[in-house]
Parts: C-alpha cells; structure tokens; sequence
C-alpha cells in the first residue's frame, strides 16, 4: 500500500510528461492507471457507501439509477453459498447487444471493485456480479416475487431518482418495456389510408413497480395512460406525440 504522498508525486510525473515506462520502474503501471481514476484507495471494509458510518449514496447515481430500473424490471438477488455473498442478475435478451454492454457497464460502475461476468441463457444472458454488498444498495431485495411484496424506494433512493428521472425510466423500459411502431387505418380524401405512430409500452406486474413508474413519467411531463391488462400484467401506454418525442430523445427504442 503507497502512501499518498507517493502516489501524488507519481501522477505529478505522468503530468509533467513522462512515460508510465520510466515511472513504474517500482510502482506498477496498473497502480498508476488506478490512481489516474481514483487516488484514494477502494478499502474493502469501507466500498460500500451505504455501510459507512454514516451512510451514503452510491457515488455514481446516474449509472445506478439505470440500473435500479433495470433490476426492479428483470433483476433479482440471491444468496451465493461458500461465503460469496449476494449474486446481482440482470437478464438481457440476445436481441440488443446494446443493453447487455450498457447493463454491464452500469454494474461495474456502482461497484467498481466487484467483477461482473456474462451467463449464456437461451434466449439470453444473465448479467452477473457477486457482493455483499448488493442487499445495501437494492433494499427491495426479499423473499418471493417483486409483484407479491411491497416494493417502496428509501429516501436515499428516491432522491436519487428524482435527480436522475430518464435513467430510471431508460433501465425499466430496457428490462420490462419497448418501443413499438402501432398502425391504423382512417379515411383522407374519401379514400381509406394507413397510418402509423410510434409508441412505447411498459408492462409489470407490481403495482408499486407500475407507480414508481407513472409517478417518474409525471415529473418529466410525460403523458401516458393504462392500455388493456394482460392477464396479470398492466400496460402502461405513452403514445400522445409530444410525449413520445420526449421518450425518443432520452430514452430511444432497444438496441
């Protein structure tokens, strides 16, 4: 362990120009490296903010408000036998490679000293990481299913999402929505013609989940409104065109 004195004197030389070559003749580049990102060290008694003695949110909110949408929408946590903790999954079907890389990168951000690896599903891949600490930063984590116990954010939580209300809605739409394109038909001119528009679904089965939900697209001024219940689930429809216009713009079909 480098005292911080020496690890500010070695970035002090990167700075003035020298080569990681000529700096880490006794320090290692990938220390060096580290310390470019993050000078203090990540202690594992104290990398998790809500264990601190005075608790804390996680540093970076933007990634976990993404990805607290995420997990209330398709992840869940389970207890790891031989002392590993807890196992955050986030399935992600094969059919947008970009949400696997965009929920990956979600996972390493809010726990950067935890690996995340890719399980292969049919059909999909379990995002996955392994910590501790994952009952501290999702509360909701309990027994049975998410739409058979009361799902309620902590004020920290809330908070979180108030300052970060599209990557909330981004990380349910990516797990539990989709951008569609609907169709009908209308006469113009006397003749009968179609007409397409495009519309975003969302659909759960916890009524918490589904307010959590309405509650955000409120505050950002989206206009929405229940759409026919699917056998248990409820849809929840945004199809009004200024409002689609605001979904395009932060949060954009699947990918």
């Amino acid at each position: 362990m480098y005292d911080r004195t020496t690890r500010e004197q070695t970035l002090a030389l990167v700075a003035q120009g020298r080569s990681l070559h000529s700096v880490s003749k006794q320090i290692s580049r990938f220390a060096i490296r580290s310390w470019q990102t993050r000078i203090e060290p990540l202690s594992r008694t104290t990398e998790c903010p809500r264990c601190e003695r005075v608790p804390r949110p996680p540093e970076a909110a933007t990634a976990y408000a993404y990805l607290l949408g995420l997990y209330l929408g398709d992840g869940c946590l389970s207890r790891q036998p031989r002392r590993r903790g807890f196992a955050l999954r986030i399935a992600c079907a094969d059919a947008w490679p970009g949400l696997i890389v965009a929920c990956r990168a979600a996972v390493k951000a809010v726990r950067p000293t935890n690996s995340v690896c890719i399980i292969q599903r049919e059909g999909c891949v379990m995002v996955t990481s392994y910590s501790h600490h994952w009952p501290c930063l999702f509360p909701q984590h309990g027994p049975g299913k998410k739409h058979e116990r009361p799902i309620v954010l902590e004020a920290w939580q809330q908070q979180i999402v108030d300052a970060h209300p599209w990557e909330f809605l981004r990380g349910l739409i990516h797990s539990d929505g989709c951008r569609i394109t609907n169709w009908t038909t209308r006469m113009v001119g006397g003749e009968r013609k179609r007409y397409e528009y495009p519309r975003y679904f969302f659909t759960n089965t916890s009524a918490d989940i589904l307010r959590l939900y309405t509650d955000t697209l409120d505050r950002v001024g989206v206009e929405w409104k229940p759409a026919r219940q699917c056998r248990r689930a409820q849809n929840i429809s945004v199809a009004k065109r200024s409002s689609v216009a605001l979904m395009d713009q932060h949060i954009g079909p699947k990918y």
